[in-house]
């Protein structure tokens, strides 16, 4: 059912350009750190919630996202021998997968389909996920490398959170700041150099372009047609927005991206897809949100399963709560650097937190600026934190008027991906919803 015609693009340097720079860019950042370990260099491990990139950056630290390395071991097909290998070195099958991919890598002498990772000499946790404590404490005994947590205060029920001006946000904040002065104190003592604070606004300039342009990628996709769509292509924003955080070659990508998104849109160019080597547009008849963590073993059939229907996901949770808070706002106040990020770190992860336990109104509301025909929740066997409670919210948004697809597989996990049930039951949401369209038109 899928139809597909060849575009013919005023610009052609610019189209595409994003995609081929994003490749580029991914292969240079594996290259690194696979140098880093050829040296015997140690890196900083983190997460994609509460990087803290910009401080690690001012002491040198090549940064390590397993996250990142673990999610494209599924993408490059080698996943299952990495789970196995941690299940057979005592890890339970239903526990993260990333974690035990992440193990896997340490038990192959950082062995990675894309290079080789360096050992950590560092581990930065959060509280941003409940599984990060956990998964820090095991590079504490693989890696014998000290571990940093930064206490992130959140919400205690929906849209109750401290603003600006109250009294109980001064204190939280204060308390993000005296965390953030202790880690700058803790490397200083561990590298033996001295915090370059100028080098370190340097980097809050670059991050503050990436997140602006950033966010107006995004917000592009609430036009017709969506330029990009947010499970395939967002899948190589979110790792130019971790992997290249607060550096020169990130805000760069994300200025010239937005450039080619803006004029693809004003020349109603949509998103792509490579066809025999050519781009070509996708058919868009259904714009869907997307809630969850992408099903990464095959993420290809797995995005083809709604194209072929005409299906395009144009907004997603997961742009959100694994960009490391670059889509919430924040510009850095430069002459109060230290504190400026400290409030960065607080509402980024703050808004990250609420977004996954309570409502997302943009992904899955019938009154999203996105204008949705339908939601897809992709529940996770590993992953409890992205997985909380779509069962309830399917019948919440439901009753809001949005038809919602439930799927259940893994993030990682092959052997927890059945592809022919997966599809029949996007087969019949998709008949669903073209009923529902004849239903409409029937009666005006």
């Amino acid at each position: 059912m899928q139809t597909t015609a060849e575009q013919q693009p005023a610009d052609p340097g610019i189209v595409g350009r994003g995609a081929r720079e994003a490749a580029r860019l991914t292969r240079s950042w594996f290259t690194s750190l696979t140098e880093a370990a050829q040296r015997g260099q140690g890196a900083a491990y983190v997460f994609v919630m509460g990087s803290m990139t910009e401080v690690l950056m001012a002491f040198d630290f090549p940064i390590v996202f397993p996250e990142v390395t673990a999610l494209q071991t599924a993408v490059r097909g080698t996943s299952e021998e990495y789970l196995k290998l941690a299940e057979d070195y005592g890890f339970s099958p239903d526990i993260c997968g990333y974690v035990k991919a992440d193990v896997a890598m340490f038990l192959r002498g950082g062995e990675h389909p894309m290079g080789k990772m360096p050992k950590a000499a560092i581990g930065i946790t959060t509280n941003a996920c409940n599984t990060y404590f956990k998964w820090a404490e095991i590079w504490e005994r693989l890696h014998q490398a000290p571990v940093v947590t930064i206490d992130v205060p959140g919400e205690r029920a929906d849209r109750t959170q401290s603003q600006r001006g109250d009294h109980q946000y001064a204190y939280e904040l204060a308390y993000v700041v005296g965390q953030v002065k202790e880690l700058i104190e803790h490397l200083e003592a561990q590298t033996g150099k001295r915090f370059d604070i100028d080098r370190f606004r340097e980097h809050l300039r670059n991050t503050d372009e990436m997140n602006a342009y950033y966010g107006k990628v995004l917000a592009l996709n609430a036009r017709t047609p969506a330029v990009f769509n947010v499970v395939t292509d967002g899948l190589a924003y979110l790792g130019m927005v971790n992997c290249f955080r607060g550096t020169k070659e990130g805000a760069t990508y994300f200025r010239e991206l937005y450039e080619e998104m803006e004029y693809r849109s004003r020349v109603g160019i949509g998103a792509l897809t490579r066809v025999n080597g050519k781009d070509v547009q996708l058919e868009q008849r259904f714009r869907l949100g997307f809630r969850g963590v992408p099903c990464y073993p095959i993420i290809r059939g797995f995005n083809e399963m709604f194209s072929d229907w005409g299906g395009i996901f144009v907004v997603s949770s997961y742009l959100t709560l694994a960009s490391g808070g670059m889509s919430v706002r924040h510009e850095h106040d430069l002459a109060n650097p230290i504190e400026s990020y400290a409030e960065g770190i607080l509402r980024q992860i703050r808004e990250v937190q609420t977004g996954v336990l309570f409502d997302m109104p943009d992904v899955e509301g019938r009154d999203s600026s996105f204008n949705l025909d339908g939601v897809v929740y992709h529940g996770i066997k590993s992953c409890r934190t992205s997985t909380a409670c779509l069962a309830d919210r399917r019948f919440h948004s439901g009753e809001e008027g949005l038809p919602i697809l439930l799927l259940e597989s893994d993030l990682i996990d092959p052997r927890a991906v059945s592809k022919a049930q997966m599809k029949n039951r996007v087969d019949a949401f998709f008949e669903g919803l073209i009923s529902r369209q004849q239903r409409q038109r029937a009666h005006g």
